[in-house]
């Protein structure tokens, strides 16, 4: 095992499923260290290492800009995905099976992947966004094709209150016949925020129902943002 590998088997998974199942979202402080970070910043400016650039506010996403990796990715950021995505893959199979939807997950990434190549979806969707001075995100769900899967995350590159200021992560559940939830976060520098990409099971009088969830960022007043998003299905464009 690597480092990565290592330091994710010691996390409290029982902790992280139930914070998953009672809140769609759990939150690791300083997962990546200020360095690590840092090596992270530095790629951006790289650009063999991208297959696409999208200007946030051309496409009415927002304000900013994210980059999609190319394969292969760099090795720490390799390592992260194919890691906890067989942790995640057993919290999601529990989803499916509470909500009686006919789709089992397998439990390692590459076979995932091989589901996505069978429809098309070849083209990497980890990436790298960066805000400025009143960035920000609409809110939104990363599906980008028929194979996808209901978990990703994302790594805070920057210190808020130090290199900006303003920039939350938002999350809103839409509770059938009620109004939308908001959720507001203020993960730091390093921390994992792990978050479903578009549902959650809730237990109601009646068995399990569906709980709709999207996700944003508010606007950076000031500052620069960067975030290292990991999305675990790959996309056909």
């Amino acid at each position: 095992m690597n480092t990565i590998e290592k330091k994710i088997a010691t996390f409290s998974w029982d902790q992280i499923a139930e914070d998953l199942n009672t809140k769609g979202y759990t939150v690791i402080p300083r997962f990546l260290s200020g360095q690590e970070c840092e090596v992270i910043t530095s790629l951006y400016d790289t650009p063999s290492l991208y297959r696409k650039t999208v200007i946030m506010e051309r496409h009415r996403f927002g304000l900013g800009e994210y980059k999609y990796f190319n394969y292969p990715l760099p090795d720490t950021i390799a390592s992260i995905r194919k890691s906890i995505y067989p942790y995640l893959s057993a919290v999601a199979n529990l989803w499916m099976k509470a909500l009686n939807i006919n789709t089992v997950f397998p439990s390692q990434l590459e076979t995932l992947h091989e589901q996505c190549r069978n429809n098309n979806q070849t083209k990497p969707t980890v990436l790298v966004l960066k805000y400025g001075k009143g960035g920000f995100n609409t809110l939104h769900q990363d599906i980008y094709g028929d194979v996808f899967f209901p978990m990703q995350a994302v790594i805070m590159l920057n210190e808020p209150g130090e290199d900006y200021t303003g920039g939350e992560f938002v999350l809103t559940e839409q509770i059938p016949r009620a109004q939308s939830k908001a959720i507001v976060l203020k993960p730091v520098k390093g921390d994992m925020l792990i978050f479903t990409t578009n549902f959650r099971p809730v237990k109601g009088t009646k068995g399990y129902y569906r709980v709709n969830m999207k996700h944003g960022v508010s606007e950076v007043h000031n500052g620069k943002r960067m975030a290292l998003g990991i999305i675990f299905h790959d996309a056909t464009t």
